[in-house]
């Protein structure tokens, strides 16, 4: 096709000149002289043979037929401009830094991030593990915390839930069934150093007086996790962290409840990047994540695995 376009040095001197009904203002944006604005805008109405301006000394004014073209030519700029970021953004990767708790981001977190990668593929996701304080943190975009809290200079938001419930293998629920949460007195209790009064908690809630137990203890809940999947006891597992192990049989929950609410998941982002379009989405992307529903426990209600029917 024989396209008939205006010269398109005329055609941005007319769309300035018009967004801003002054040749001057028009010429300063452009980095060009009075003159040189009021000679390409002359040249435009010459090659459409159309009067686009109405002059009055210094002053202008668009006519009725430089209006309606007006917004022609604003929305081809903006499309033009729209697929020339799209174009130099084409192959070029961008780094997104996330700081997260350790267990969220094995049992969540990663089980997730191939769907974030096929929507966003051009972002390399730098991912860290740390339970340390956001303020101590050298260098993040978002962060993973448990909350709520307090955290300086940064933007938050809630997105998960979580409750803790007794987890551990089939297999050792088959060796030592559990129908009530006094039966736990004859199991290890797996406990973790990052949360030591977990199981005190929920015991006290189960009305369990008994405080002859056996327990084992791990510097990192994770290893606790993995502990129960192994088989080599009972651990208290955040719903919905375990929701893979669960989905697969690798972990059950033998008891109803009571489930305990634990502090839920925040995410965090540093105030001057809080903004920012990468940051937005990957928040709105676990928001999106979290609002899934719970898999794990519908999948093992399906195989009949849960509480006493399990046994």
């Amino acid at each position: 096709m024989n396209r008939k376009l205006p010269p398109f040095p005329a055609l941005r001197a007319f769309e300035a000149a018009a967004r801003h009904n002054s040749f001057t203002a028009a010429a300063d944006e452009l980095h060009v002289t009075h003159g040189a604005i009021s000679r390409q805008v002359a040249a435009f109405e010459t090659w459409v043979g159309v009067q686009v301006f109405h002059r009055n000394g210094k002053r202008v004014r668009l006519t009725e037929d430089g209006r309606r073209y007006l917004s022609t030519v604003q929305a081809a700029f903006d499309s033009i401009a729209v697929a020339t970021d799209q174009l130099r953004d084409t192959g070029v990767v961008h780094v997104l830094r996330v700081n997260a708790l350790p267990t969220f981001a094995m049992k969540w977190l990663l089980p997730r991030l191939s769907q974030f990668q096929r929507m966003a593929p051009n972002v390399e996701l730098r991912l860290a593990t740390s339970n340390e304080p956001i303020e101590r943190l050298d260098s993040f975009d978002v962060a993973v915390r448990r909350g709520p809290a307090h955290w300086p200079n940064c933007a938050s938001g809630h997105f998960l839930d979580e409750s803790e419930l007794p987890v551990c293998s089939p297999a050792l629920l088959r060796r030592l069934p559990i129908r009530t949460a006094d039966d736990l007195s004859r199991h290890v209790l797996l406990h973790s150093d990052t949360r030591p009064d977990a199981w005190h908690h929920w015991l006290q809630a189960a009305g369990v007086k008994a405080k002859c137990r056996k327990k084992q203890s791990f510097d990192h809940f994770y290893l606790a996790l993995q502990a129960a999947v192994d088989g080599l006891g009972v651990a208290l597992g955040p719903m919905p962290l375990l929701d893979d192990e669960l989905a697969s049989a690798r972990l059950v929950t033998p008891l109803a409840g009571p489930r305990i609410d634990a502090r839920g998941y925040w995410w965090v982002a540093r105030r001057e990047v809080a903004n920012a379009p990468l940051v937005e989405q990957f928040c709105r992307w676990l928001e999106t994540q979290a609002a899934q529903p719970d898999e794990g426990e519908t999948e093992q209600k399906k195989r009949g695995t849960t509480h006493a029917a399990s046994q």
